[in-house]
């Protein structure tokens, strides 16, 4: 299972009619976005527009292969490409992805992990 998070900027004067387009996402497009492989899926709108959108998937280039063939997202995305600035292509493949720097689990794994290391090491010390 691997996070991705990615950002996009919804026009200002369309943020109310963004939300409300949301309020449902249509049913067919949210079995889709499960039919492709991505689950706990967010969406947070910031100031000035800012979007940040955040799903895991177990492929995520097998599911935006499958959203990108999909007619019910080609749909769901031409009507929502209108809602964001300097956008260049749908925005399912456009919005820009940013790096994972920091997950609380992969790091308390890590220190649970070196912990029994240095156990280890000082019990074969003796």
């Amino acid at each position: 299972m691997t996070r991705h998070c990615f950002q996009l900027r919804v026009r200002p004067e369309l943020v109310d009619e963004y939300l409300a387009r949301h309020t449902p996402v249509w049913p067919e497009m949210l079995a889709e976005i499960a039919a492709a492989g991505r689950r706990n899926y967010s969406l947070f709108l910031g100031e000035n527009g800012v979007l940040v959108g955040y799903y895991e998937t177990d492929d995520d280039e097998a599911a935006q292969a499958y959203l990108a063939a999909s007619e019910v997202a080609a749909r769901w995305e031409a009507e929502m490409g209108r809602f964001f600035v300097d956008l260049d292509g749908r925005p399912d493949q456009a919005a820009t992805a940013l790096p994972e720097v920091f997950h609380l689990e992969d790091q308390l794994a890590a220190a649970e992990d070196a912990t029994t290391s240095d156990n280890d090491d000082e019990g074969s010390a003796a």
